[in-house]
């Protein structure tokens, strides 16, 4: 009989890329894939460390997973996997831990599936993990992740990531560009570009540190050499986004005008804690170039509450930056005290009630920021992707410069690129639109 197994995604979109090139693996080594809360027999939990709370997930996802089958064969994998290997060991159930060097040869390790008192444990030293695995995601039959870079050379005070997945290496321009053809030929709309550290790719292509090809080089060689509709950059740090790539961007005719820059700060104070490699000159400088090539471009921002020393009036800076910012939405993080990072020994802890009363004063913020966005786009005619979901007997699609937007449920409509009219915020806080034509 056929064996199956299940996965759970925590964290970002790179993991999400990883794990279906693992379940991928597994359907060639002979298993059939099923929904995590269906019984298997064998779990796959791909793991984030970037919290504490991303953590405490993981416990509860395992206590999931036997729930659905107390004799299930739980593999825990990813950045915690690798950041904490021995601790997941001990949680009741775990059967094997594979670290950042070992996951995607999860094949070889499951030739038993006996459950045993004991968890095995196949962690490398992350100096290892200095190879790359290619990677990308299919979600919803629209949209897919496509990983270009792993690691990161940088060392921010707070952040685990490097210790996590080792140093910044990139695929070869080639690989990527047959990678994106091969999932436009599957008829995939849109694909979003995804790594570590995506801005410093290039470096590692070959196995080396130097930068063969940059970020922009292969932005430039995608968009000419495949046949995809829409491609859009996840995330890039406001240092490596050149106005080159700005300007580029704004004459493509695949990538979309959306970008996600991360800021973690308004103070200059902080982000020198931080160890950030810009200050909030730079940043503003972006947004502002941002919008006066693509005045319709939406602009997403992540932002970290309560790192050590954000006294009120450090925070106050974040807030006002922000909200003079012309900027889209934000990505509002709690700061979480990490093992082996700097800034778990720094002075200036910030309570927890206070960390938490200022992610909702952000989290408040980010929604006007949204609504205004969103508002600002009525009247316009912009192109939609339709997914495949039906809410209410709704479906939802991203515009190229991500407003969310619904109609009348059409199956006929999904993964169909349309022209649309953005007529009127509802009171969901998404756009009504007028369907005129497909794109």
């Amino acid at each position: 009989m056929q064996k199956s197994a299940a996965f759970y995604t925590l964290g970002c979109k790179l993991n999400f890329s990883e794990t279906s090139t693992i379940a991928r693996n597994l359907v060639q080594g002979g298993y059939q894939t099923v929904e995590f809360d269906q019984k298997a027999d064998v779990y796959v939990i791909n793991t984030c460390s970037v919290t504490q709370n991303a953590d405490n997930e993981c416990k509860r996802i395992v206590k999931k997973a036997l729930k659905a089958n107390p004799e299930g064969f739980v593999v825990v994998v990813g950045c915690y996997a690798q950041l904490k290997p021995e601790e997941i060991a001990e949680l009741p159930g775990v059967d094997l831990v594979l670290g950042a060097k070992e996951k995607f040869n999860i094949v070889s390790f499951l030739s038993s599936l006996d459950k045993a008192d004991q968890a095995q444990v196949h962690s490398c030293e992350i100096e290892e993990a200095d190879f790359y695995e290619s990677a990308y995601s299919i979600g919803d039959r629209t949209r897919a992740f496509l990983k270009v870079q792993d690691g990161c050379d940088y060392v921010c005070t707070y952040c685990t990531i490097p210790l996590a997945r080792g140093i910044s290496r990139s695929d070869s321009v080639e690989n990527i560009l047959n990678k994106a053809q091969e999932i436009s030929d599957q008829g995939i709309q849109e694909i979003v570009l995804t790594g570590v550290n995506i801005g410093d790719y290039g470096k590692g292509e070959f196995g080396n540190k130097k930068h063969e090809n940059t970020f922009m080089e292969l932005c430039e060689r995608l968009d000419a050499e495949t046949s995809v509709h829409r491609l859009r950059i996840s995330s890039i740090e406001p240092n490596l986004l050149k106005n080159e790539l700005i300007d580029f961007t704004s004459t493509s005719q695949r990538f979309v005008p959306h970008f996600h820059i991360p800021l973690q700060s308004g103070s200059d104070n902080i982000l020198k804690k931080m160890k950030r490699r810009y200050l909030t000159g730079l940043y503003k400088e972006r947004v502002a170039r941002i919008k006066e090539v693509m005045p319709h471009a939406c602009i997403g921002v992540d932002v970290i509450v309560g790192f050590p020393g954000e006294t009120h009036e450090e925070f106050l800076k974040t807030y006002n930056f922000l909200n003079e910012l012309d900027i889209s939405y934000l990505h509002v993080f709690t700061y979480s005290e990490r093992d082996d990072t700097e800034a778990i020994h720094f002075d200036g802890v910030v309570p927890m009630s206070e960390r938490k009363k200022r992610n909702k004063m952000l989290r408040i913020l980010s929604e006007k920021k949204r609504m205004a966005f969103y508002k600002s786009q009525l009247g316009s005619t912009r192109k939609v992707v339709w997914e495949s979901d039906n809410k209410n007997g709704m479906m939802h699609g991203f515009t190229e410069n991500y407003v969310k937007v619904q109609t009348p449920y059409d199956e006929s409509l999904i993964n169909q690129l349309m022209e649309v009219e953005l007529v009127m915020l509802n009171p969901d806080g998404i756009v009504d639109v007028q369907l005129l034509q497909p794109a």
